[in-house]
């Protein structure tokens, strides 16, 4: 399944509109915010029609499952947004995530939990706010915000960060560039490996004074983002950089020749969900594709040495905002 889908449902009491783009969505939030209406809303739709008193406007169908015969229901939709209540626990399991893997449908998951089976996007994790009322007349209007908005931008704002240690989530490509980085200024900052996302938290939980900065796939790091941001508002030493992949950061620095700029800058409308369960497994697909077989040919277990270039390494850290990686001498 690809693309974007833009969504209005209302009555006569609410209105809800967003946009889904991806094939894993989490709405979060406390209690008497509108998701669970929201889902009941969708639910009564299906069952009822118009004689629900629900309008729902979507260019796909959309279907609610739940309960222990969530599988079964499952079976018999494709193509679809799939809306899941909180409170039905299958999507923490991996045979749920297997589902998904499979890419049939997107799902919109209404969960408090950090799903670690399930790879998404710290850019959809979204919450519900209330615009108020058009008049006394009309319905109040919920409109969905991401909740960690203010994260993709923390390195564009205020002050220029020097890492005293870069931590990458793991061992691949990512890990060769940064250390090359390092390397070819004079040990600037210490780069290391923390063999996994999931890693991540355990390493920085006792950092002191050091600034340290994480770099990781946003396009993946969904579930370890909440715990990581706690750790922040306690210690303003730690930072993030999160662009979708290391892929992406390499895709749109410049570097490569004769990229396909529209599968990169709407990868929605390329990123078919039966072939990548996220965006980072597409955006490796495409620079392994578009290299393959010249001097840029690229591999993520090992990074080509024309990478590590001085010259590319400057072009691609140019589009990195916010971070200085050189040595003070420099």
């Amino acid at each position: 399944m690809v693309g974007s889908y833009h969504i209005i449902i209302q009555n006569s009491i609410v209105k809800y509109e967003f946009d889904i783009k991806r094939n894993i969505t989490i709405i979060k939030g406390d209690s008497a915010t509108g998701k669970t209406v929201l889902v009941d809303m969708i639910r009564d739709y299906v069952s009822n029609g118009s004689d629900s008193g629900v309008s729902l406007s979507c260019p796909t169908a959309c279907r609610v499952i739940e309960g222990n015969t969530w599988e079964d229901q499952l079976a018999t939709i494709s193509n679809s947004i799939v809306f899941i209540d909180e409170g039905n626990s299958f999507v923490s399991s991996e045979h749920f995530a297997g589902h998904v893997k499979e890419g049939q449908n997107y799902y919109v998951l209404v969960t408090r939990e950090n799903l670690k089976n399930l790879p998404y996007s710290i850019t959809e994790i979204y919450g519900i706010k209330s615009s108020g009322k058009y008049n006394d007349l009309e319905p109040v209007y919920h409109e969905t915000y991401r909740i960690y908005e203010e994260k993709l931008f923390d390195l564009t704002i205020g002050a220029m960060i020097s890492p005293d240690i870069v931590i990458t989530e793991d061992s691949n490509s990512g890990y060769d560039f940064f250390q090359a980085v390092s390397e070819d200024n004079n040990g600037s900052f210490e780069c290391i490996s923390a063999g996994g996302k999931s890693n991540i938290f355990n390493l920085i939980s006792d950092a002191q004074k050091q600034s340290i900065l994480i770099i990781a796939d946003g396009a993946a790091f969904g579930a370890e983002i909440e715990k990581i941001c706690s750790l922040m508002q306690s210690n303003c030493h730690l930072h993030l950089y999160l662009p979708e992949s290391f892929e992406w950061l390499l895709l749109t620095s410049d570097i490569i020749k004769d990229l396909p700029n529209e599968q990169i800058n709407h990868p929605e409308k390329y990123a078919d969900s039966c072939l990548f369960f996220s965006w980072e497994r597409f955006f490796t697909s495409v620079i392994t594709r578009y290299t393959h077989g010249t001097p840029m040919e690229y591999s993520k277990t090992r990074l080509n040495l024309y990478y590590k270039h001085p010259t590319i390494i400057t072009r691609i850290l140019n589009h990195i905002k916010g971070i200085n990686f050189h040595s003070e001498e420099e």
